[in-house]
């Protein structure tokens, strides 16, 4: 019967330290984290590790859910099945048990209502997004970033590509990246071939 830890951070720039010394005080045996993985992907090579490393008795310990899914499915799915194995999780932050004798099944309750909260809440987020959207349409705004390559950027560019320079220098003259230039180029032609079509 031992702790086990899992930690997880979804860039390389981000740092886990602050995972691991929590999972470590908190009494974790071992520690594994998984380095630059987004939590909505399925397969998680360090988190795959530690699922066949545990044994009936274990408890798996996160400093929080999000670390082991983004989605309701994902958790209940994991929880569910770390459950038939004897395995227990544990959320430091979240004050979560599902290990048997220690409340196992308040723990699973609180853990499909935290998760469905969660769900609920980046629905919401979805829905607020798509509605303004919409409203900004309505009022003849175009929604987004403004293109990094304008209309001035991508006729000077057009004079130097035909002058016989590459794309790729052209876009270190004009201080843009080379797949935006390329993307712009790209589009103009299409709209371009399509206005001729319309004709």
């Amino acid at each position: 019967m031992a702790l086990l830890g899992y930690a997880r951070v979804s860039t390389r720039d981000q740092d886990p330290r602050r995972q691991v010394d929590e999972l470590t005080a908190a009494g974790c045996v071992r520690v594994w984290v998984d380095h630059g993985v987004s939590g909505t992907v399925v397969s998680r090579p360090e988190l795959d590790a530690l699922l066949g490393y545990a044994r009936d008795g274990d408890t798996l310990v996160v400093t929080e859910l999000s670390r082991l899914g983004r989605t309701v499915r994902q958790l209940v799915a994991l929880v569910d099945d770390l459950g038939r194995r004897g395995v227990g999780v544990r959320s430091l932050t979240q004050a979560i048990d599902t290990t048997p004798g220690q409340g196992g099944g308040i723990g699973v309750l609180l853990l499909s209502i935290f998760a469905a909260l969660a769900e609920l809440e980046r629905e919401v987020l979805i829905e607020r997004t798509r509605s303004g959207l919409e409203a900004a349409r309505a009022r003849g705004r175009i929604p987004g970033r403004p293109p990094v390559v304008d209309t001035e950027r991508l006729a000077a560019a057009r004079v130097l590509v035909d002058q016989g320079q590459s794309v790729v220098s052209v876009a270190k003259t004009l201080g843009v990246g080379r797949s935006s230039l390329y993307r712009a180029i790209e589009r103009e032609r299409s709209q371009s071939a399509n206005a001729g079509t319309a004709r």
